[in-house]
């Protein structure tokens, strides 16, 4: 079989305000607020730096019909002052306040578990976007699905496709094709797999929907932007991809240049490369080529490893063909790839979307980072993080964090720098860190323990899915959750 790359996925043009995403256009580049939707003043300074940044779509919660019909000064002041910026309304648990929200704004993202397909609801948002020219996003959520899909599919990457394609056979349906569609998790395995399976069952029936690209609750810091990378760019690899979103526990506008980053280094790619073996890195079973079950990093013992070094400019789909072509199919492979950048998180950012997916598909059984401009130390911990990214080799305390909205109930970026400060040191364990309990419980169902607003001031402490403690004071949430690791064992003295 031949692959060609770099090709991006055949969709059709959405406008979304003043932007325009799929078909020939640029990979699009967003943020979300994190301000309380109610401030007009605070919102729409926030839209303005993200613009600023380059970021020309923007997301707010309406979380009820307060925050929607906040929606139109916002939109209003900012038209006022000059920014075209595309805005678009987050709505989650109350269909109704889409169509307060579809009055005002570009777009309305709106999540399929929220709604009953028997009312209506569905359809008569189409009309109103359809009368105003609003664009609609169908975001599926992994912790999100319906009660009927999850007792059906189980928190799946299938139940996830099944969501989407009901919404989008009634968009179809309707004669109304300004739809983008979305399939969210904070587990990249779950994420990549899902696209995948999205992109072929649309395929099936002949759909062209504008992909949304996203990994939710990456963390912050280093640590969030490689794991956006891996993610993301295992599908950008794959030409899938219209418009993206790097989720960061941080200022807003601090996504918008690692989410640029991705867009225009993949977009430069070509290249054409034969793959013997495709059935091996499309199946959404996880399984190693190899017999190796930790991967390494490039200090650690290489020998019987095959080295494989990609020179191309399209080093995903260079390597990927070599492992797939190897004479022994199952030779322990080192994925190797110089970078000249002198910027660390450059360098990070790139190495995680070009080796990470290798190791995410279970192609590659370890990575090797060539930074000449980089300290080996550094390089070493990129390597891990990409690795754990990828969910193959668990080395430090993972923090599935949400990036913060207004509908955040305490100072999440704060916290997470405090919760880090006293669990950094611990081994293989994973701390759910969310805002509020939206996608919260579901999100982080990886974790091992959870921290969620609950109510203003107020904590909810998880061990996995399982309550522990309900609406505790926050000033003593963190003592609280690390006593609560400390009782089941998980807890080392730093």
């Amino acid at each position: 079989m031949e692959l060609t790359h770099y090709a991006r996925r055949k969709s059709h043009a959405v406008r979304i305000g003043s932007v325009i995403v799929g078909d020939e256009h640029p990979i699009a580049v967003q943020s979300m607020t994190n301000t309380d939707t109610n401030n007009v003043a605070a919102s729409v300074a926030q839209i303005e730096r993200i613009d600023r940044a380059g970021g020309k779509i923007v997301r707010l919660t309406a979380q009820g019909k307060r925050e929607g019909e906040a929606l139109g000064p916002i939109v209003a002041q900012l038209r006022t002052e000059g920014f075209s910026t595309a805005i678009v309304a987050d709505i989650h648990f109350l269909p109704e306040v889409a169509a307060v929200a579809a009055k005002y704004v570009d777009k309305v993202r709106i999540n399929p578990g929220n709604y009953r397909l028997d009312r209506g609801e569905l359809e008569a948002l189409i009309a109103q976007c359809k009368e105003r020219g609003v664009a609609l996003r169908i975001g599926v959520n992994h912790g999100s699905l319906a009660k009927r899909v999850f007792d059906e599919y189980g928190d799946t990457p299938e139940g996830m496709v099944f969501s989407a394609m009901e919404f989008l056979r009634i968009c179809r349906r309707e004669a109304f094709d300004q739809v983008v569609v979305s399939m969210k998790s904070s587990n990249t395995r779950v994420m990549v797999a899902a696209y995948r399976l999205l992109v072929e069952a649309m395929e099936q029936e002949g759909m062209t929907y504008p992909i949304h690209l996203g990994v939710t609750e990456a963390g912050n810091g280093l640590e969030g932007r490689i794991k956006s990378a891996v993610g993301i760019g295992a599908l950008l690899a794959d030409g899938i991809g219209d418009t993206i979103r790097v989720s960061l526990t941080e200022a807003p506008e601090n996504e918008i240049p690692t989410a640029q980053l991705l867009a225009d280094y993949f977009t430069r790619r070509a290249g054409r490369f034969t793959v013997e073996h495709p059935e091996r890195y499309s199946s959404t079973v996880y399984r190693r080529r190899s017999s190796v079950q930790i991967p390494v990093v490039h200090d650690e013992d290489l020998s019987g490893f095959r080295i494989l070094e990609a020179v191309s400019e399209n080093p995903t789909a260079e390597l990927r063909a070599a492992i797939l072509n190897l004479e022994v199919a199952d030779e322990p492979v080192v994925v190797r790839r110089r970078y000249a950048d002198k910027e660390l998180e450059q360098v990070a950012v790139k190495a995680a979307a070009d080796l990470g997916p290798l190791l995410l598909d279970g192609l590659a059984d370890g990575i090797w980072i060539d930074a000449p401009e980089q300290e080996a130390a550094a390089i070493r911990e990129v390597e891990l993080m990409i690795l754990q990214a990828a969910r193959v080799r668990f080395s430090h305390t993972e923090y599935i964090a949400c990036p913060s909205c207004g509908r955040t109930l305490y100072d999440i970026e704060t916290t997470l720098a405090e919760i880090r400060s006293k669990t950094s040191h611990l081994k293989n364990l994973r701390i759910g860190v969310m805002g509020c309990i939206v996608n919260g419980p579901g999100e982080m169902a990886d974790a091992d323990y959870g921290y969620v607003g609950a109510a203003p001031g107020r904590i909810t402490l998880y061990k996995g899915r399982q309550v522990i403690e309900k609406n505790i004071p926050q000033e003593e949430a963190l003592d609280r959750l690390i006593a609560l690791i400390k009782a089941n064992g998980d807890w080392i003295e730093p």
